[in-house]
């Protein structure tokens, strides 16, 4: 698992030179990710191939932890760019299912990339880490819209932090090759059908 480093808090780019910098940063870990898994990639090399000092990197991603945790904020913003309303004739929960079977096979295309994006928002902190949060609130909003919910109640945002726990660990279960994938896919399905019954614009609620 990898540690967090005891560091002042990441910088966040400010200026359109500096938010280019920071998105080369993070396409470069994604690619040595999905090539060499967590624990083989070297913060020197992605600084390199992102045409950064590694003072830089550094300053924007004081751990390993930071910067793949920031990774999957970075796709999980643009998976959110493509969710829509449900269509027509599909149930708000199997629209939710649908696009986290969706997220899923995205994820699990490039596998050592997808574990060392998992591992590491699993060991970020909200305090330490802030893109961890900022992957929280997204992801709560994709499922809400999908939902079809403008005005979530108490109820439907905890419903929603649990579905989220219950794909983290289904995920997990396929990457450590526990599950098969069309076991994964119905899990999920499953598990959107289930924890989002009792939601507030349910039919029977």
């Amino acid at each position: 698992m990898p540690r967090i480093a005891e560091v002042r808090p990441p910088a966040e780019p400010s200026s359109p030179e500096q938010r280019a910098r920071h998105l080369r940063i993070l396409r470069a870990a994604a690619h040595f990710g999905a090539d060499k898994g967590l624990e083989r990639v070297q913060m020197h090399e992605v600084a390199k191939a992102a045409g950064v000092a590694i003072g830089t990197l550094y300053r924007y991603f004081p751990s390993k932890t930071h910067l793949f945790t920031a990774v999957m904020a970075e796709q999980i913003d643009r998976f959110n760019e493509t969710v829509t309303r449900p269509k027509p004739g599909v149930s708000p929960e199997d629209a939710v299912g649908d696009l986290l079977v969706s997220a899923s096979r995205q994820l699990l295309s490039r596998p050592a990339l997808a574990t060392a994006m998992l591992n590491s928002a699993n060991a970020a902190t909200a305090a330490a880490v802030p893109d961890a949060g900022r992957i929280d609130s997204t992801f709560r909003d994709i499922v809400l819209r999908a939902l079809g919910i403008d005005d979530p109640t108490a109820q439907d945002v905890t419903l929603v932090r649990l579905l989220m726990q219950c794909w983290y660990g289904v995920l997990q279960s396929s990457l450590n090759g526990r599950a098969s994938i069309p076991d994964m896919e119905s899990d999920i399905r499953l598990a959107s059908r289930l924890l989002l019954a009792p939601r507030s614009n349910a039919a029977d609620a």
